[in-house]
């Protein structure tokens, strides 16, 4: 029997923004993307390099006003074609969790598929002195995570432990959200169905 394609068409329009692209879960790490941020293309190629997905997304936004609603409709895409692509979570692992050291900076992401969401934030407190990488800044990189989050419909809790540089901070935790869903998206082949007791991921 021919394996599945997992895989969903990405397209949202508004009076804000206009995007498009593909998602393959199952693919080899390869990107094409262009969303008008350029520290945010940065981190969806990691994040689709080390996470194994195929992704192509571009998207056209009201940038001359603020870079916010273009960060959070591609977050809001990129979630609901996760959500998605893996349909009914028949086979899945469900859970992931990885950590990433990027020089002096380190983050660990945790992952449940389960149908309920939930964002958890944990970081050093920082005293205004972490600056913002190429204009992106990290509560852009917080926005992100919990909008994808949301529209994924997934626990996501991601813990920093160190850095003082918000690109590798970044970094770390990008890369770490790519392996961590690569593995909590995998097919165990030992399971059967949902991998719920209550028998269904909605």
């Amino acid at each position: 029997m021919a394996k599945k394609t997992r895989n969903a068409a990405i397209k949202r329009k508004t009076t804000e923004t206009d995007i498009t692209g593909k998602l393959m879960i199952d693919g080899e790490g390869k990107s094409d993307i262009n969303t008008g941020i350029g520290f945010l293309d940065h981190m969806l190629i990691l994040f689709a390099f080390h996470g194994l997905f195929d992704l192509t997304l571009k998207a056209k936004g009201d940038l001359k006003v603020d870079t916010h609603h273009t960060n959070e409709d591609v977050a809001i895409c990129l979630g609901k074609a996760f959500k998605e692509a893996m349909g009914d979570c028949k086979g899945i692992k469900r859970y992931g969790s990885k950590e990433v050291p990027m020089d002096m900076a380190a983050a660990k992401v945790m992952i449940d598929i389960g149908g309920r969401y939930a964002f958890l934030w944990t970081a050093p407190k920082y005293d205004g002195t972490l600056a913002a990488a190429e204009h992106y800044t990290i509560e852009d990189g917080k926005d992100f995570l919990d909008t994808f989050a949301k529209n994924a419909n997934m626990n996501l809790h991601v813990e920093i432990y160190s850095g003082q540089d918000t690109h590798h901070v970044l970094e770390a935790i990008f890369k770490a959200l790519g392996i961590a869903l690569d593995e909590a998206t995998q097919i165990d082949v030992r399971r059967k169905g949902v991998p719920s007791t209550k028998g269904t991921i909605d």
